[in-house]
């Protein structure tokens, strides 16, 4: 069948009713050949008209406008032009609300205080200025919300100042846009700044927005991202619209995160450095054990600093952890150094050299 349309296909085409039709001397007449593609399938009708020579399409294999010679160097763009509001709000409400409960997370209270609780504090009314100052006030709290919610899903950093500035050093990777668009630079107006930092001071207390349940994505509707798409749909508030991960990654069970602290980390020359920007322990004055929060290579990520003087360190390496390069000496070691290189120096060193027993060892015992 197919090979039989492929042929009435290549039969080159001649003016309608001219005679000795090439069609009609194979015994394949117009209606002939509509009972045969009748009995195809849709994929071998589509490969019989892609291989008509006597279609005039603009492209063989029906390729959208500029992929007929693509370009791999660049984001092919399907020749359409850039989103308009008008389109974006179209678009957003094409996709539906999810008819499925939406289930709200625990609540969660900041365990920092000192310097760690006033950063975490002004991180989280920063956020809640910059992206929704003029929100009202369900719309404010909703975006605290979600900065709450990545804090404590695993796919985010454990600290609320490492939520909000999570890439923030590259003007494509941050996460939200006023950590990398400039608008730190504009001073806020007192009152909706007032107004935005009694939101965080609540949220970081333990309120909890029910209405947007687990959401750790947002946009305003008057754009519409790539990856909406590919989330759960959960509820509009105000001028942004909610979005949730599909499967597990979306349910309360998974924000299960722990605050990790080191908010007074994230200084103001960090957030802003440089794409490489890396911070040795021993010069923030980081006790060992401690976790911290800081800036690397774009990403804000949190560490936590092992005794280098702990033998069971170089033992088991664990993700998130520094660890001293190797074990650090003890005294005792030192000190045995030390007397084995004076003795070296003294013209000894082709003696053996009895190492110092450890403390304790009962004599005739290695």
């Amino acid at each position: 069948m197919l090979v039989l349309a492929l042929v009435g296909c290549a039969a080159p085409r001649k003016a309608p009713g001219a005679a000795g039709s090439d069609l009609h001397a194979r015994g394949l007449s117009e209606s002939g050949l509509r009972r045969m593609a009748s009995g195809m399938d849709p994929a071998m009708r589509a490969l019989a008209r892609r291989h008509d020579p006597g279609r005039r399409a603009a492209d063989i294999w029906d390729r959208p406008a500029g992929w007929a010679s693509l370009d791999v160097s660049a984001i092919p763009d399907l020749g359409l032009d850039a989103v308009s509001e008008e389109t974006a709000h179209e678009i957003n409400s094409l996709r539906p609300f999810s008819t499925a409960a939406i289930k709200p997370v625990r609540p969660f209270v900041l365990p920092a205080m000192g310097d760690d609780g006033a950063r975490a504090l002004q991180c989280l009314t920063q956020a809640v200025y910059y992206e929704a100052a003029r929100e009202p006030l369900e719309g404010q709290q909703a975006v605290a919300q979600v900065i709450l919610n990545r804090m404590r899903h695993p796919a985010y950093p454990k600290s609320v100042c490492g939520v909000v500035y999570q890439g923030s050093q590259r003007a494509t990777g941050c996460q939200f846009t006023f950590t990398c668009d400039g608008s730190l630079t504009r001073a806020p107006q007192p009152a909706l700044w007032g107004r935005a930092q009694g939101v965080a001071r609540k949220a970081l207390a333990g309120f909890v927005l029910k209405d947007v349940g687990t959401a750790t994505h947002y946009h305003a509707d008057y754009v519409a991202p790539y990856w909406a798409a590919s989330l759960i749909k959960l509820k509009q508030v105000g001028a942004h619209i909610f979005y949730r991960w599909t499967g597990p990654s979306g349910e309360p069970g998974a924000f299960r995160g722990r605050y990790a602290g080191g908010e007074a980390i994230l200084s103001s020359a960090i957030l802003q450095g440089g794409d490489n920007f890396t911070v040795a322990p021993q010069a923030t004055g980081i006790a060992a054990g401690r976790t911290f929060t800081l800036a690397v290579a774009g990403e804000v990520r949190t560490y936590t600093v092992v005794d280098p003087r702990d033998a069971r360190s170089a033992k088991t390496r664990v993700f998130g952890t520094i660890y001293s390069a190797r074990r650090q000496p003890t005294a005792d070691e030192v000190r045995s150094i030390n007397n084995n290189m004076a003795m070296m120096e003294a013209g000894l060193g082709d003696r053996e050299v009895a190492t110092p027993k450890p403390a304790g060892a009962a004599e005739g015992q290695p």
